[in-house]
């Protein structure tokens, strides 16, 4: 590891470098979670189709999960002090433009760029920060990292409702923008540049066919639920991932520096670390987009009154995954991480059967869930880059928020997916009974995907001879369904991890 002079001392250093490798965490989930829910803002001001709106939260997913592994290498090859502050001035740059399209297109195009930044950013954080400690002291400073990207979904939610009420929806992007700012001139003043020693360069065919093998996958999941998984363009995305991700095994398995180790596959560990990144797409990131819709579309809150609602479920977080780090000392992370994703099952098959009652029990299943996923949340970004030699930490981290954001999109492209196709078998099965006052089926297809995306009114545009609680009736039902395959999947996915990594020794 080589490293440049320093002209602060280590003592004074690092805790400003923890607190700006914190604000950079802040910073990306708060791009995730706010424009959730400013859509209806947005689409009220600028217009724009169902596609271009669903892509206001997918652009930003598909090129950060994209490009995550390729920025790690980056960052171990030509600096991680470099990438992180490239990242984040880009980033900053690009959020600060947002408010200022004259379209949703626009606003798009953008947000795939944002997601460039962020995935650049993060990397070179991550692995800047984790040259600065070991053991231990690593669990910790990574636990805060997680508490601190809890906190952003935490308080994402709300944040973006009190500035759209306030200030204007402009202000999600703004605020976001004017904190990277803040985080540029400390990453310049407190972080140190540093690099792998034995890097070559980068593995240019390694990282185009990975991060273009991802992207067209995130691509085609997204792109499915409005076209259908036969439609050409659907298929032909799918098929051209699958060939670049093979021909991506192909390159790293001729290359003497790879710029992913595929020997690793073989730890139990290292493959239970990304089976662990995945985790949250489904047991909680898609909620931060459910449920802001819902309580918007459905039950007629405010964007305000939306975002003080979500505090419940991510609120946990800004608590439970310090507790985990702490806890990580005594209790093996595997068995910490499986418990956690079981209390959010839990939290799940609970929400489920309490959302529709608007009581106070939907609030305390919303916080079961949230503490569970705080649970392996406070010390899956540690573990992520403890399971390879300190000198490749930028390609832990970039497989690892790889694997995470490929699964958050391709989570949300799914529960989207099959929330519509739900909804639409509970339509046509309501037309099939004379429920729907003769609707052709083009209008049920419509009012499904509109019903998806908690949309009641343009729903009941297409279909309004059949009445609202016809549609509230089939919403629900579709919803309990898909709140039930979450938990589900949650629980599966807790014993994978235990069998994965819930033994003595794998702390």
């Amino acid at each position: 590891m080589t490293s440049t002079a320093i002209t602060v001392p280590d003592a004074v250093r690092t805790v400003p470098l923890i607190l700006t490798a914190c604000l950079t965490a802040a910073v990306i989930p708060l791009s995730i979670a706010g424009p959730a829910v400013v859509v209806p803002s947005i689409k009220q001001a600028l217009g724009g189709s169902t596609a271009e709106l669903t892509w206001l939260i997918n652009a930003y997913i598909l090129t950060y999960g994209s490009a995550t592994l390729a920025a790690g290498s980056l960052a171990d090859t030509y600096g991680r002090k470099r990438t992180w502050l490239v990242g984040m001035l880009l980033f900053a740059l690009v959020t600060m433009a947002i408010p200022f399209m004259p379209s949703v297109l626009w606003i798009d195009l953008l947000r795939l760029t944002q997601g460039l930044a962020a995935a650049a950013a993060f990397a070179g954080a991550m692995a800047a920060l984790t040259q600065e400690f070991d053991g231990h002291a690593r669990t910790r400073a990574f636990s805060l990292i997680g508490t601190t990207f809890g906190a952003g979904a935490a308080f994402g939610p709300f944040l973006a409702g009190l500035l759209t009420d306030k200030l204007g929806w402009q202000w999600v992007f703004l605020l976001p923008a004017l904190l990277a700012v803040l985080a540029v001139f400390l990453v310049a003043r407190y972080a140190r540049e540093t690099r792998d020693p034995l890097a070559s360069g980068l593995d240019w065919p390694g990282a185009i066919s990975f991060t273009a093998g991802l992207a067209l996958l995130i691509f085609g999941v997204v792109l499915a639920p409005g076209k259908g998984w036969g439609h050409v363009t659907v298929l032909a995305s799918l098929a051209s991932a699958v060939a670049l991700l093979c021909a991506f095994v192909l390159i790293e398995l001729r290359r003497e520096r790879p710029m992913l180790d595929l020997s690793l596959f073989a730890n139990a560990r290292f493959v239970g670390v990304q089976v662990l990144a995945v985790a949250p797409a489904y047991a909680y990131i898609v909620l931060l987009v459910i449920l802001p819709a819902r309580f918007i579309g459905v039950e007629g809150e405010s964007a305000l009154s939306a975002g003080r609602m979500m505090i419940a479920l991510s609120g946990p977080l800004l608590i439970v995954p310090f507790i985990a780090g702490q806890l990580a000392r005594w209790i093996n992370v595997g068995t910490l991480s499986a418990l956690g994703l079981l209390i959010a099952a839990m939290g799940l098959a609970w929400l489920g059967q309490s959302l529709s009652s608007e009581t106070v029990g939907r609030y305390l299943a919303m916080a079961v869930i949230g503490i569970g996923i705080g649970l392996p949340w406070g010390v899956m970004d540690g573990l992520a880059v403890s399971v390879v030699p300190k000198e490749r930490a930028g390609m832990a981290a970039g497989i690892f928020n790889a694997v995470r954001l490929a699964g958050d999109g391709i989570a949300l492209a799914t529960v989207g997916a099959m929330l519509s196709a739900r909804m639409l078998s509970g339509l046509r099965t309501a037309a099939a009974d004379g429920r729907s006052g003769g609707a052709q089926d083009g209008d049920l297809v419509a009012a499904s995907n509109w019903l998806a995306m908690s949309d009641m009114g343009q729903a009941l545009a297409h279909l309004p001879t059949a009445g609202k609680a016809l549609l509230l009736e089939v919403y629900e039902a579709a919803l309990l369904w898909q709140l039930q395959m979450l938990a589900a999947a949650a629980a599966a996915t807790a014993v994978v991890i235990f069998l994965l990594m819930g033994r003595a020794g794998s702390r």
